[in-house]
């Protein structure tokens, strides 16, 4: 059974129909950006016709578009992720520690959440260095082969940990990536310890990053920054050593933030649960 199902069963204010909807929209990814319905209803695991419903509604909204018999997102989607932004001042609060940080550094500096298998990005300061994989706001990465993944890991509960471990499809991205869940669990355990995670050439050849905690008012974590460079600049021990201080530093400046923007603190702290 779904989770879906399940929330649905025991939470009678639960609105199935919305789920169902939204679990369209969230079918359309960089690798399959136009789909059938047939496609739509294997990738969201709905009933063919409940798909069809729901992806005649959004293109009625204006959400979806319909090329022949594909289906596409619109930009009108992007309305969701401006009215965040506008509302919570996530930019003004968390991008002058990042800017500060890259520039210190030459890195691209980001911020991120957890979010289910994935660590979500709101905040993302680029640098003029090309690489393969490209950031911003709202792009998402598998969480295991991530420094700012491993430090969100690293802080949730054993039990939370646990279900990350058996539920996650764990696949090499390069040779380097680390895929046996012993392993991470052990990876888990010493990040937490050291208070930081650092990885090189695991989600992509030629690049290095390292990341550090993001703590809320209760001292739980809410979000983890990082630094992310080419290893041809700089070698992984080298990272480590010379941007964690700068990290550490920043993220202190980012918690008394949030402090002064509950609101934007604890939309934070609601994406972290």
């Amino acid at each position: 059974m779904s989770d879906a199902n399940v929330k649905a069963r025991k939470d009678g204010e639960y609105l199935s129909t919305l789920a169902r909807g939204l679990s369209v929209l969230r079918s359309f990814t960089k690798e399959q950006p136009e789909m059938t319905l047939s496609e739509v209803a294997k990738a969201t695991g709905l009933n063919p016709a409940v798909a069809r419903r729901c992806l005649h509604t959004l293109v009625e909204l204006g959400y979806v578009g319909r090329q022949d018999k594909r289906f596409l997102l619109t930009p009108e989607v992007m309305g969701f992720a401006s009215a965040f932004l506008e509302s919570m001042n996530l930019e003004e609060v968390v991008r002058p520690y990042l800017q500060e940080v890259r520039d210190q550094t030459g890195d691209s500096s980001s911020m991120a959440v957890l979010s289910q298998h994935d660590i979500l990005y709101l905040v993302h300061v680029s640098t003029n260095r090309k690489i393969r994989l490209v950031a911003g706001f709202g792009t998402r990465f598998p969480a295991y082969p991530t420094s700012l993944g491993r430090v969100l890991l690293a802080y949730q509960s054993e039990d939370r940990i646990e279900s990350y471990l058996n539920s996650v499809k764990l696949q090499k991205f390069t040779g380097k990536t680390v895929t046996s869940r012993s392993e991470l669990r052990k990876i888990l355990g010493n990040c937490r310890r050291a208070g930081f995670g650092s990885v090189q050439d695991e989600l992509d050849y030629g690049i290095v990053s390292v990341a550090v905690p993001v703590f809320g008012g209760h001292g739980e974590i809410i979000a983890a920054i990082n630094c992310s460079t080419a290893t041809t600049r700089i070698n992984q021990e080298e990272m480590v050593e010379t941007r964690l201080p700068l990290l550490r530093q920043a993220a202190k400046h980012i918690e008394a933030e949030l402090q002064q923007y509950p609101v934007l603190m604890h939309s934070i702290e609601s994406a972290a649960v």
